[in-house]
């Protein structure tokens, strides 16, 4: 297939919807999986969803394949290919002979319609049926959509009706008066767009059947702890028991309203079932990828679902699964959070680097989506690759402190000189890396072959696998802990709000105890997307603490991030169109 398909004059939809010619069945793609009949759950001719259920319970007994994250170093707003590299490595594993499955998460509609594009890989190392993973798959993020706004349907419900009747009408409807406090709700809705103008608006206009007002907003379903409770539930058990205590509003008293309290979990958790089952999908040359889950990286945990990766690993030798954004984001809640809530232990990490992004760190210039490289780019410049290593340095050491020997994936670009990937290797090398030189884009497994060697090798090196504090710690200490340790902060600051919030999470015992999930931007290891490299002397500000009981996670926000990101003025959607003839979709990157 790769000797017919050329990425550097085809685009990403092209390859796709030549390689899907040649896709294999569901049902045979299932079968070489080691998936029985009864436990695919056929969604058209090519894509399936698994009955985690039955599968979990035939393998309990079987011993687990190998553990592998990918993540990256401090990306260009462009990305430097991480689903693309694990979609290769997939690729090339499968070239090797070995048994192997990959995990990713589903694409969001902001970003697919908006800059980043669909996330499905690139070039040759994609996951296929491409237009299918882009827009909306089997629907698990309509799913959340859905039963996100129907909590706030029960909260803004309850508010009127509250406002409208007295305690006796309340008890002969069988009512709790539960006093929501309208200035101080604790969700807002949930639309799959970068909708900037939803950020903030005043709800319930009209009369007193027309709702209550107040000011709203919306943010994007995979910020939602919905989103996140889906990533983490180990069974259907633990997803009704999370999404009751999931926080939707404050009382007048200050104490949190849960899903419980309005009675509508139970609702929350019928429309969430199917969601539960992973979606089964396959690379373009034909192994098994999981996709389920979509969290944001630098908003939420950033990680395909538990559930998908206990498949994987019980059934493939090999089980690749991928974190959101850098070592500093995606890896740091992978390490400290997933594997804590699921219990498995990494056998090796990949780091995603490549020369553009070393040149952006070394001091090149800005990296703006929509507009040409400078020539610094596109040109041979080793000083700035060297001086932009100390940003890959960082990350190979994060990886490090985990007690994971960490693989170093130079993802190749055409305009890579010889010179520049040996500075890189050199660096990556003297820092304690294993490092392979990649051309997944360009050829597919075929060009991952030394990249799946050295992750093999990697896999057979003893672990000292470690978190990087314990629950018991507490929540501030656990804020700075990883702001100088995995960020290289000086010091933490805190907002007067953000104080109070963490002296009263650290007094109740349950919050106290839980994760810690850091909000930040993905574009610098500091808080401010303009520090480039490995930023020093630097303060990080924590500006609020959000609290997703649910999940069970305390997530301190530190910088402008915003949780309904918004569309740029030169968008994806504006390429996106039909063959209306075919009915095929065009433009999708």
């Amino acid at each position: 297939m790769a000797k017919k398909l050329d990425p550097t004059i085809m685009q990403d939809w092209e390859i796709a919807a030549e390689a899907e010619k040649s896709m294999k069945p569901i049902q045979q793609l299932a079968d070489e999986f080691g998936v029985l009949t009864e436990e695919l759950l056929p969604y058209g001719h090519y894509l399936g969803k698994l009955d985690y259920r039955k599968i979990l319970s035939r393998l309990a007994d079987r011993p687990n394949g190998k553990y592998v994250d990918v993540t990256a170093i401090t990306p260009t707003p462009l990305g430097e290919g991480k689903t693309t590299t694990t979609m290769g490595l997939v690729e090339g594993l499968g070239l090797l002979g070995k048994k192997v499955s990959g995990a990713i998460r589903q694409p969001s509609g902001g970003p697919t319609f908006n800059i980043k594009g669909s996330a499905a890989g690139g070039g040759l190392s994609l996951c296929v049926p491409m237009t299918d993973f882009s827009l909306g798959l089997t629907g698990d993020i309509d799913t959340i959509t859905n039963a996100h706004n129907l909590a706030m349907v029960a909260m803004t419900a309850r508010m009127q009706h509250e406002f409208n009747y007295g305690d006796d009408v309340l008890e002969r409807k069988n009512l709790k008066r539960l006093n929501i406090d309208p200035y101080n709700p604790a969700i807002g809705w949930a639309i799959d767009f970068s909708a900037q103008a939803l950020r903030e608006i005043i709800i319930g206009i009209g009369g007193k059947m027309d709702g209550f007002m107040m000011k709203s907003g919306f943010q994007i379903t995979v910020s939602s702890e919905l989103m996140a409770i889906l990533a983490v539930a180990k069974d259907l058990k633990d997803l009704r028991s999370r999404i009751a205590r999931m926080q939707i509003a404050w009382d007048r008293k200050g104490n949190p309203v849960t899903a419980a309290d309005l009675e509508v979990d139970g609702a929350m958790t019928a429309i969430m079932v199917k969601a539960m089952d992973p979606t089964l999908m396959q690379t373009i040359e034909g192994q098994p990828v999981l996709v389920h889950a979509g969290p944001f990286a630098n908003i939420a945990i950033g990680q395909s679902s538990i559930i998908a990766d206990r498949i994987g690993l019980k059934l493939s030798e090999y089980h690749v699964t991928e974190s959101g954004f850098g070592a500093d984001i995606g890896f740091e809640k992978f390490w400290n959070l997933k594997c804590r809530y699921s219990g498995f232990v990494p056998d090796a990490a990949v780091i995603v680097a490549t020369v553009r992004a070393l040149k952006m760190h070394g001091g090149g210039p800005r990296v703006t989506p929509g507009k040409p490289l400078d020539e610094a780019y596109t040109s041979e410049n080793v000083a700035l690759v060297e001086k932009g290593c100390e940003n890959l340095i960082a990350h190979i050491e994060n990886v490090k402190k985990s007690g994971i020997t960490p693989v170093v994936c130079i993802n190749h670009f055409y305009m890579d000189s010889e010179k520049e990937i040996a500075a890189v290797r050199k660096a990556a090398e003297e820092a304690g890396a294993r490092v392979a030189l990649s051309r997944h884009w360009e050829l597919g497994g075929e060009g991952a072959k030394d990249l799946a060697g050295a992750v093999v090798e990697a896999c057979e090196e003893k672990s000292d696998f470690r978190f990087l504090y314990e629950t018991s710690m507490p929540q501030k200490q656990r804020i700075e802990l990883i702001a100088r340790e995995i960020y290289g902060a000086e010091a933490v600051s805190y907002t007067p709000e953000a104080d109070a919030k963490l002296r009263r999470i650290q007094e109740d015992t349950k919050l106290a105890s839980m994760g810690t999930c850091m909000v930040k931007t993905q574009l610098s290891l500091s808080h401010d997307p303009e520090l480039k490299g490995r930023p020093k002397g630097w303060t990080l500000p924590v500006t609020d603490v959000l609290v997703y009981q649910g999940a069970e996670l305390i997530v301190p926000v530190a910088g402008g991030i915003k949780l309904l990101p918004g569309t740029a003025s030169d968008p994806a959607f504006r390429r996106i169109d039909v063959d209306t003839e075919t009915g095929k979709v065009t433009g999708l990157f």
